[in-house]
Order: structure tokens, then C-alpha cells, then sequence
């Protein structure tokens, strides 16, 4: 088995609706994102020629994973009033809602979804808060292949 692995990172805020403690406040992280993919077989064509994937698209496939939550509140479907929204949105606020809570392990899932729904096998995403805290999340590779 052949494995890749790619950082990005990307700048924004997010909050825990409904947790007892400081994350239930407005807070940014500058998060980096670490995906590793896998394969058993390496390209033949020319170009990519023993090669899994191209790194260059694996970067950029991510890059752009990542610039979709980049400068934004990341925030969990119906955690705001439709005010608040309202006053965001006409302050110029840019906003990303996702429909569960806006952690670190739910978001090692999103982009590991993501990843995947741009034909990755994706073996494990990290998503690091800060440089001390991390949550991964890697898929059934068993109940993932026979989909």
C-alpha cells in the first residue's frame, strides 16, 4: 500500500453552542489540516508515470478544501438567530454553516468527506486547533471499499 500525505491550513473562527466553558465564546484557531491517502497501484501514463497521485493535485485539491472555511465563522445549522445572521451578513461578515458542531473531530470528518468526494482514498485527516491539539478521523477502509 502506497500512502501520500499533504498539510494545509487555513484561518477562522468558530464557537460550541451549548458547551459549559470558554469554546461556547467566539474564538479563532489558525487550524492545519493533514491528509494522507493511499493506494495500491501507481500510475502508468507517462506524465504520472510512478506515481500515486500528483502531489501538485493533492495540494491543490486540499488548498481548496481548506479556502472554503478560510476567513470565515464556522458555525453549526441553527446556532445563530436569524438576527444575528441578519447583522453578520449586512456587516460584511462571511460565515460557513456546517449541520453538526463546529469541533475538530467533526471537521476531520468533513474534509476527510470532502477529500473523498474528489475521488481520494482517504486513509486519515488530522485537524490541529493549535500546534498541541489535534483529532483525526480515519474512515472504515472495509465498509468504505465495498460501497
Amino acid at each position: 500500500m502506497y500512502t501520500l500525505k499533504t498539510n494545509g491550513h487555513f484561518d477562522a473562527a468558530h464557537f460550541l453552542k451549548g458547551y459549559a466553558g470558554k469554546c461556547a465564546n467566539l474564538h479563532g484557531h489558525h487550524w492545519t489540516v493533514t491528509v494522507e491517502i493511499q493506494g495500491e497501484t501507481l500510475r502508468t501514463d507517462e506524465q504520472h508515470r510512478g506515481m500515486l497521485v500528483d502531489f501538485g493535485d493533492l495540494k491543490a485539491d486540499l488548498k481548496a478544501v481548506c479556502d472554503s472555511f478560510d476567513h470565515r465563522l464556522i458555525y453549526e445549522d441553527g446556532s445563530l438567530s436569524e438576527a444575528a445572521l441578519k447583522v453578520l451578513t449586512e456587516e460584511g461578515f462571511s460565515g460557513r454553516a456546517i449541520p453538526v458542531r463546529p469541533t475538530a473531530e467533526n471537521l476531520a470528518k468533513r474534509f476527510c468527506d470532502e477529500m473523498a468526494a474528489k475521488g481520494y482514498d482517504v486513509r486519515r485527516v488530522e485537524v490541529y486547533e493549535t500546534p498541541n491539539n489535534m483529532a483525526a478521523y480515519e474512515p472504515d477502509q472495509k465498509n468504505e471499499r465495498d460501497h
